[in-house]
């Protein structure tokens, strides 16, 4: 199972805020996360909050979870109150497996979250989904729903690597769903990448990139492979079946992404992240690292709202216990301090390609730039102007750069 959630402080059982918290409400952009806590099967490497059916054990199913989502919802409208209400400016549904539910469950509710608090004119509205869990007629109901952004779990165009990951989709089934995604009418689609698995091969991974530029996708994330502990896949190194990552070759891998989407047109606005036009941002995710304000519902989901960050108990047989009772399935919550929010936001933003001021930084973190700089780890134009922009080998060592930058 996945890891513990943290320590925290306990809840109000009504799930209420300090007033210091409700008082500007999405003043820098306001979202909602959806977690969908179902799956197939468990991938090797996933430590996700996610349950099979072997797993899920009573009190929770797939078939009632929309109502349970729906339920926390309401609560979440009373929490914020209405003065002002916020408008939502993204919509991000994960998992899991978010289209193992019915495409009619998803629409009923996105049409909650629109009720209770109105999508804002442009909202983005993203789904995830395995390749193997839609259909053409799926994709043009949530489409028509107003999903407009899906991504797909791609992971690899290679059959080897697909099967040391425990995928279930054939090799060529996701550049397929992104095709079926466009013809539907989404208008943005991304495919997520995982490289560096043990076996996979420089060409292995020039294939998927191949792919995934030929689907003419505008959007793909790519992601070093992380062993997680008490994974199925981390039992398997430990018991000597599979080498462990090389850094060498997952900074060999991140230069091969950079330099084939760059030229196929993409560009990187975040480490992890290329996209062909500023429009395909995932502007869900830029809310998380701007320190916008959002409502995570479902179980395990973390919230922030105002400096107050929460977490939700993990097990979808607890959240809809404890929503069927009328209290907040929240397990327990923390209010961030002025120095951890400084240190969040220089953690997240300093991973964006538009950078993060040199003017929030103390003395010591604009000494550490000045030495990222002549490093080479920094752009010194970008510098120049006050700004701490990574530069490609700083974007392979963003962590030291980060490190450098705090107390």
């Amino acid at each position: 199972m996945p890891g513990v959630l943290p320590e925290g402080e306990p809840v109000p059982r009504d799930g209420s805020l300090p007033a210091t918290a409700t008082r500007a409400v999405g003043a820098r952009g306001f979202g909602v996360y959806v977690h969908v806590p179902f799956c197939a099967s468990r991938c090797g490497y996933c430590d996700f909050n996610t349950y099979t059916a072997s797993e899920l054990g009573g009190g929770a199913s797939r078939e009632t979870y929309a109502d349970s989502v729906l339920a926390e919802l309401e609560l979440a409208a009373r929490v914020l109150g209405d003065s002002p209400p916020p408008r939502v400016d993204t919509v991000f549904v994960g998992g899991g497996t978010p289209t193992l539910l019915p495409a009619d469950d998803l629409a009923r509710i996105l049409d909650g979250i629109d009720r209770v608090w109105g999508l804002a004119a442009g909202a983005e509205v993203t789904t995830e989904a395995n390749p193997e869990s839609v259909s053409p007629e799926s994709l043009k109901t949530l489409r028509a729903a107003g999903y407009t952004r899906i991504s797909l779990g791609m992971q690899s165009a290679a059959p080897g690597v697909l099967a040391v990951l425990d995928r279930r989709h054939s090799a060529g089934r996701a550049t397929a769903a992104a095709l079926e995604a466009r013809d539907a009418g989404f208008e943005h689609v991304n495919l997520d990448l995982i490289y560096g698995t043990p076996g996979e091969t420089a060409e292995d991974f020039a294939a998927s990139l191949g792919q995934v530029v030929d689907a003419g996708v505008d959007h793909v994330s790519a992601y070093a492979l992380i062993v997680e502990d008490g994974t199925r896949l981390a039992a398997r190194m430990r018991r000597g079946e599979l080498p462990y990552p090389s850094d060498d070759v997952a900074a060999d891998r991140y230069l091969a992404a950079e330099a084939a989407l760059g030229e196929a047109g993409f560009s990187w606005y975040e480490v992890s992240n290329w996209a062909r036009s500023a429009a395909a941002r995932c502007r869900h995710n830029l809310l998380y690292w701007a320190g916008a304000d959002w409502w995570g519902l479902g179980p395990g989901a973390h919230s922030h709202v105002g400096g107050v960050r929460w977490w939700n108990v993990k097990h979808p047989s607890a959240y809809a216990a404890r929503l069927a009772e009328g209290a907040s399935p929240a397990q327990a919550r923390e209010q961030l301090t002025p120095d951890e929010q400084h240190m969040e936001d220089v953690m997240l933003r300093v991973r964006l390609a538009s950078g993060l001021p040199l003017d929030v930084l103390d003395a010591a973190g604009r000494a550490g730039a000045e030495r990222a700089r002549d490093a080479g780890l920094l752009d010194a134009g970008a510098y120049a102007r006050g700004l701490v922009v990574l530069t490609l080998r700083g974007r392979l060592l963003a962590d030291a750069v980060v490190r450098d930058l705090l107390p």
